[in-house]
């Protein structure tokens, strides 16, 4: 058994966090960022605070943190599994479903409806998936 080319994570994660940023963005932008201002409003919080430099900058470095991780998990998975999207599908699913519980928990703690916990979950699973596959795609063995 190969052992995971740590620079090879490292190029493929930063690939999977461009993706991830680059989606991620759109999706704030375009369809849930009007949700989760409305549900800072309801928690008492100020809106213009997600959209405030550090926590951008922060959400920037998290992306690429996760794409990081998102490549691990794939290259830890792919002597047993096989090489290719199939393999970067499956790692993906590890990560998003632990994200996925945790946040079910908060939504149902009253953290989140459960209409924008179900929207963001179901945009954010092709999200991880696609930037899970982008970021295989440059991953090489040792």
């Amino acid at each position: 058994m190969s052992s995971i080319n740590a620079g090879k994570v490292i190029t493929g994660g930063l690939v999977a966090g461009l993706v991830l940023n680059l989606l991620d963005y759109a999706n704030n932008a375009l369809l849930v960022g009007a949700d989760f201002a409305a549900n800072f409003t309801r928690l008492g919080l100020d809106p213009a605070a997600m959209e405030s430099t550090s926590a951008i900058a922060t959400w920037v470095v998290i992306d690429f943190l996760f794409g990081i991780l998102l490549v691990w998990t794939y290259a830890a998975m792919r002597p047993r599994f096989g090489p290719g999207p199939r393999t970067a599908v499956l790692a993906a699913l590890v990560p998003f479903l632990g994200i996925s519980l945790i946040l079910f928990g908060l939504t149902k703690g009253g953290l989140f409806p459960m209409a924008l916990y179900t929207k963001e979950i179901v945009i954010s699973f092709f999200i991880v998936i696609i930037s899970s596959v982008a970021g295989a795609w440059a991953y090489k063995e040792a």
